[in-house]
């Protein structure tokens, strides 16, 4: 499987007043290319600052501390500043969970979308309009040529994210961040934007970082899925085998909380426990203080990520 970009090691440190806060530890990831990995996890637990490390935007007072992120032979933690902004927006895109945070208020939409044309295409200005015009209609925005006079507050969430999906693919990119691009949407427009989404990525023949807190959101989205907990990969296979075949605990504990027609349960599975404080990581297995199967083996030493099946990588040693 080849991988359009490969993480290798990364740790990434948090300091403050408590003292220091591994966010990522020893985290080794591929995304394989021209396919859609999902990265799945509860909140908190170090998705979304992974996805900013492979464009170097960890932000302060983070730190990559060792690791390595390599696209298209190019070591991204380690390459010139101005490599990796030849790169940003261009041959890797992202796009962020808030649009409303991450578009400037006091321009219009096709100014801002124009604006990352212009950057990465030798364009002309007219030249650049059009093409924006086309972006917007291509990420689904109604009346683009309009619109494109729009300011952020006059579109809805759903607008907004369109918009910032046409400014994440405006150059053709390799790869595309998706980071909880549905959040605070209606269930409605989640499914639009997710089946634009994975049409664009059919048409551009890119591939996608999806990450997400909803395993139903990677179940028809994703090829491949990685399952993350408290900074660490603990599980990764394709999307068919996770769900028919899942072997770590605490992914069974994610598909068992997921509502279902055919359950009789009155009452909604939940995992026992608390996600660990991260300045305090549990000794050994980080999962194993709400972990059903743990014993005192799994206290000795962490655990390893490892294959139990082709393709198919666990990070337990009762399974």
């Amino acid at each position: 499987m080849e991988a359009i970009v490969t993480i290798e090691n990364l740790t990434i440190l948090f300091t403050n007043l408590y003292g220091k806060s591994y966010a990522v530890r020893n985290l080794s990831l591929s995304i394989p290319k021209g396919k859609t990995l999902g990265l799945v996890g509860e909140s908190g637990c170090g998705k979304s600052v992974t996805a900013y490390s492979i464009l170097n935007l960890v932000p302060k007072p983070g730190k990559i501390e060792s690791g390595t992120i390599t696209y298209n032979s190019i070591d991204l933690l380690h390459c010139s500043e101005n490599t990796l902004r030849s790169i940003r927006g261009k041959n890797i895109a992202m796009i962020f969970q808030e649009p409303m945070t991450s578009l400037n208020p006091v321009f219009t939409i096709g100014y801002q979308v124009q604006e990352a044309v212009e950057l990465h295409l030798q364009y002309s200005k007219q030249e650049a309009k059009e093409y924006t015009i086309e972006l917007l209609g291509k990420a689904g925005i109604p009346n683009a040529s309009q619109r494109y006079y729009a300011y952020p507050h006059e579109l809805s969430g759903g607008l907004r994210q369109r918009a910032m999906i046409a400014m994440a693919l405006a150059a053709h990119p390799d790869l595309l961040i998706a980071d909880e691009p549905t959040t605070a949407l209606d269930v409605t427009i989640q499914s639009q934007i997710l089946d634009l989404l994975l049409t664009l990525q059919a048409t551009e023949h890119m591939s996608m970082l999806l990450i997400t807190h909803d395993l139903g959101i990677v179940a028809n989205t994703a090829d491949y899925i990685a399952i993350m907990y408290a900074g660490e990969i603990v599980e990764y296979a394709s999307t068919k085998e996770i769900f028919e075949n899942p072997l770590h605990p605490y992914t069974h504990g994610l598909m068992n909380c997921i509502p279902s027609l055919h359950k009789t349960a009155k009452r909604l599975y939940t995992i026992p426990g608390n996600v660990p404080i991260i300045t305090q990581p549990p000794q050994g297995c980080v999962f194993h203080p709400r972990c059903s199967l743990g014993d005192d083996e799994c206290l000795q030493k962490p655990v390893n990520l490892a294959g139990r099946k082709k393709d198919h990588l666990v990070r337990c040693i009762k399974v």
